[in-house]
């Protein structure tokens, strides 16, 4: 990974994962049941036992099976769910996924917050995926950022993990970022800089967003460590790469899609952070099939 000094923030803690799956999922479930699913309670006899099937509508990369299998589980214990494909497979429209067995009410009541989860998770691994392939033989890496939805941070970036990018600081406390309204407030790139080095006591690589050269200059001069060239075009890019040269990790963001981030990526950049990876993939389609158990 280039995005140089900075610990690898693709492990993320399994137990951590867990909880916060186990978290969401409960969330989710108390937001869509609440007092109980009274359509499924009055209509679906207790004991009665089914089989279902989740389908994929459409095309897509498949993201987020754990997650489901958790969600039916949370519903009842005796669901059984049997993952037909594995996150990160290419799924073609028809596509069974999973198999779901167990008593009925159980798997129709779960079947809405499952799909969600999946819907989303397929969503942001396959919108990952699509600036993966454009990117493809380029020595780059490919960086997710915190624009993901509330309290989902920890699930979106597996999912773009699953697409094929890696994963950026997590959230505000595990790496010093200074953003152009930090440079405001500090009043300027090198007392920003400065400050960090004043007021942080503990040892962490220090990137600052820069949108011109004179900025880059002065943080080139305060021996920053990495370099976030905002909102550049590729010419601009690579410009500002013959006044780095090496001296700092190099990371551009900012208007980055799937029509410019070849040219982007060819100049030579080390990094390139989207926002987009989450904030703009559109959830997939996928269905459950359901069918009386006898």
């Amino acid at each position: 990974m280039k995005h140089g000094k900075t610990k690898d923030k693709t492990q993320e803690n399994a137990s951590l994962f867990d909880q916060y799956a186990d978290m969401l999922i409960s969330t989710a479930l108390a937001e869509d049941v609440s007092s109980g699913d009274i359509t499924t309670e009055a209509t679906v006899p207790v004991g009665r036992q089914a089989h279902a099937e989740l389908v994929a509508k459409e095309d897509f990369i498949v993201a987020g099976l754990d997650i489901a299998e958790k969600t039916f589980a949370k519903m009842n214990k005796k669901v059984i769910f049997t993952a037909l494909v594995s996150d990160g497979d290419y799924a073609r429209k028809g596509k069974v996924l999973a198999s779901v067995s167990g008593p009925a009410r159980a798997i129709l009541t779960g079947e809405r917050v499952a799909l969600n989860f999946m819907q989303r998770l397929s969503g942001i691994a396959t919108h990952t995926r699509a600036f993966i392939d454009k990117i493809k033989g380029l020595d780059i890496t490919l960086l997710d950022t915190r624009k993901t939805t509330p309290c989902m941070r920890i699930l979106e970036r597996y999912a773009v993990k699953v697409g094929g990018a890696k994963n950026h600081r997590f959230g505000l406390f595990d790496a010093i970022l200074i953003k152009d309204n930090h440079i405001q407030a500090a009043g300027g790139v090198a007392k920003a800089i400065e400050a960090v080095r004043k007021n942080y006591s503990k040892e962490a690589p220090i990137e600052v967003e820069v949108s011109n050269q004179r900025e880059l200059k002065e943080a080139l001069k305060a021996k920053a460590d990495i370099i976030m060239l905002d909102n550049m075009n590729a010419s601009r890019i690579r410009a500002a790469l013959k006044i780095i040269k090496g001296q700092a990790v190099s990371e551009a963001s900012g208007g980055i899609n799937l029509d410019n981030i070849r040219a982007i990526a060819e100049t030579g950049v080390d990094c390139i952070s989207i926002g987009s990876l989450t904030h703009s993939a559109r959830a997939m389609d996928i269905s459950l099939r359901f069918g009386n158990k006898d």
